[in-house]
C-alpha cells in the first residue's frame, strides 16, 4: 500500500517536472502573474473571463456488502475470537484427538484378543473327504459356538516401543495444535494493525483532498480575476487530482484489510468492525539478542514438537529391530457342539471341547525385510535429528531479523515525525512565499508532496513497529 502510494508520489513528480521543461525559461523564473507577455495582454478583450477545466468528481468509496451490527474490537478481543471461530485451530485439535487414539490402538496388544465363533455344517452322512485336503475327516451334520482366546506374552519390548512412539507423536501433534494457535495470533495482530494502518491512510488522505481542494479552489478564484496563471491552475488540479487517487487506493486497502481480518476471525461473510486502538505507550525492544534466541528455544512448540518427533523416531526403530526377535503367545479355545451322529440314539462324542496352549514364533528368513526394515527407522530417525538441528537455525536466524526489524521500526517512529515536522514547516513557508509571489507553484507543489508523504509515514510506522513487536513476540513465544 505504501509502495503504491509512493509510486504515485514519484510519478506526480516527473509530471511536475515535464510541466516546468515544456515553459520557456522566462517564464519559470518569473513571477506567475506575468505569463503571458504585456502586448498580448493588452490585446485581449477586457470582458473575456478564463476558462476553468470542470472540477474532478470523486466516485464513491468502495464499500463490501456487509452482515450484522457494527463490532467495536479490541487487539485481545481479535485474538480470542480467531481462537474460537479459525477453522485452523479446530483442524489442529482433531488432529491431535486423532493422535491420541493411536496410541489407543497400540496399547490393544496388552490385552487378550476374545473371538466368537458360531458354526454349522451339513454333509452326507458317513462320508469322507477325499480329494483336496491333506486330512479325510467325516462330514457330519452339527453346529457349534465357542470363544478363541489369544494373548501376547513377550515381545521383546517391540509393543512398549510401538506404545511410546505414539504418545510422543501425540505430544508432537499437541504441541503443533499450540504452534498453530500462535501462528493466528499473529495473523490475527497483522491483519488487525494493517487495518489500523490503511485507517490511518485513508484519514491522512482525507484529509490531504480537503487541503489540495482549498488551495484549488483559491488559485482557480485568482486566476477568473486573473492574479494566477492557468500554469498555476493545472498544478494545482493536478496536486488535487492526485490526492484524490491516494484516497481511492486508501479506501480501497481498508476494505482489503477488513476482509482479510474478517476472514481470519473466522467468519464467512464481511463483518462490520469498529477497531479499537487501546495498546499501552509504545515500549523500545530489548537490548541483547542472545536472551531472546534462549527463550525461542525454550518456549517455541515447534521445537518441542520435533524433538518429539525424533524421540518417538527413536522408538520406532528399536520397535523395528525387535522384528528379529521372537515372539511368545498364549492361545485358548472352548465351546460347545451338537453332533447329529447318533448311534441308536447314543451321543458318539462329548459335545463341549477346550484346549489351551503356547506359541512361540521364531524369524528365521524373509528376505531381510525385518533388516531393511530396521535400517529404514535407524535412517529417518537421524533424518529427525537433522530437522530439529535445521528447525533451531531458521528460528535463530528468525528472532535475530524480527528483532533487528522492530528495532528499525521503532527508530523510525522518531525520524518519521521529524519528518512531518520539517515537511509541515516547509509547506507553511512555501505557501507563504507562493501568496506573496516570491516563488512558483511548482516549490509549493513539491512542499505538498513532501509533507503528504511524512504524513502517510508518520501515520504508519506507530502500526508498523506494532506489527515488528508482534513478529518479535512469535518468534520467542512471548506471551
Amino acid at each position: 500500500m505504501r509502495r503504491k502510494f509512493l509510486q504515485l508520489v514519484i510519478a506526480l513528480q516527473f509530471t511536475t517536472l515535464a510541466l516546468v521543461g515544456q515553459t520557456t525559461p522566462a517564464t519559470a523564473g518569473a513571477p506567475t502573474q506575468s505569463v503571458t507577455s504585456p502586448a498580448a495582454a493588452q490585446q485581449e478583450p477586457q470582458t473575456s473571463q478564463p476558462q476553468v477545466p470542470p472540477p474532478i468528481v470523486l466516485p464513491p468509496a468502495p464499500q463490501l456488502p456487509t452482515t450484522g451490527p457494527i463490532q467495536k474490537l479490541t487487539i485481545q478481543d481479535a485474538e480470542n475470537l480467531a481462537i474460537k471461530n479459525n477453522p485452523q485451530i479446530s483442524v489442529q485439535h482433531l488432529i491431535y484427538l486423532a493422535s491420541n487414539q493411536q496410541t489407543r490402538e497400540q496399547k490393544s496388544a496388552y490385552y487378550p484378543t476374545i473371538v466368537g465363533s458360531l458354526t454349522a455344517t451339513g454333509g452326507e452322512q458317513g462320508t469322507r473327504i477325499a480329494a483336496g485336503q491333506l486330512s479325510a475327516p467325516r462330514l457330519l451334520n452339527r453346529a457349534a459356538g465357542g470363544l478363541e482366546l489369544s494373548l501376547l506374552i513377550y515381545d521383546f519390548g517391540r509393543t512398549n516401543n510401538l506404545v511410546a512412539m505414539s504418545a510422543l507423536r501425540a505430544k508432537a501433534a499437541s504441541m503443533n495444535a499450540v504452534a498453530t494457535a500462535y501462528q493466528i495470533k499473529l495473523a490475527v495482530d497483522e491483519a488487525f494493525y494493517n487495518a489500523l494502518l490503511t485507517f490511518s491512510e485513508q484519514r491522512v488522505a482525507e484529509q490531504t483532498v480537503t487541503a489540495r481542494k482549498l488551495v484549488s479552489d483559491q488559485i482557480t478564484t485568482l486566476y477568473q480575476n486573473k492574479l494566477r496563471s492557468e500554469l498555476d491552475v493545472s498544478f494545482a488540479d493536478a496536486n488535487l487530482a492526485q490526492a484524490q487517487l491516494l484516497l481511492l487506493d486508501a479506501q480501497n486497502n481498508y476494505q482489503a484489510a477488513l476482509s482479510q481480518l474478517t476472514q481470519i476471525l473466522g467468519y464467512s461473510a464481511q463483518q462490520q468492525f469498529q477497531l479499537m486502538d487501546t495498546e499501552p505507550e509504545l515500549k523500545p525492544p530489548p537490548d541483547a539478542v542472545g536472551q531472546l534466541e534462549d527463550e525461542a528455544f525454550s518456549n517455541r512448540p515447534e521445537i518441542a514438537a520435533q524433538s518429539y518427533e525424533y524421540q518417538a523416531a527413536q522408538h520406532l526403530q528399536k520397535a523395528e529391530r525387535d522384528l528379529l526377535f521372537p515372539t511368545v503367545s498364549a492361545l485358548g479355545v472352548v465351546g460347545d457342539a451338537f453332533d447329529g451322529s447318533l448311534l441308536n440314539g447314543v451321543q458318539q462324542f462329548p459335545t463341549w471341547y477346550g484346549a489351551a496352549g503356547a506359541n512361540i514364533s521364531v524369524p528365521i528368513f524373509n528376505g531381510f525385510q525385518y533388516f531393511a526394515r530396521a535400517k529404514e527407522a535407524s535412517i529417518r530417525a537421524q533424518a529427525a535429528d537433522e530437522q530439529l538441528r535445521d528447525l533451531k537455525d531458521r528460528i535463530a536466524n528468525d528472532v535475530r531479523t524480527s528483532w533487528l526489524s522492530a528495532i528499525t521500526a521503532y527508530n523510525r517512529i522518531t525520524v518519521s515525525r521529524q519528518f512531518l515536522n520539517e515537511t509541515n514547516l516547509a509547506l507553511n513557508l512555501s505557501q507563504t512565499r507562493y501568496n506573496i509571489g516570491l516563488s512558483s507553484i511548482v516549490e509549493l507543489s513539491q512542499a505538498q508532496l513532501q509533507q503528504t508523504e511524512a504524513e502517510i509515514q508518520y501515520a504508519a510506522a506507530k502500526y508498523q513497529y506494532r506489527i515488528a513487536q508482534s513478529v518479535l513476540r512469535f518468534q520467542i513465544a512471548a506471551p
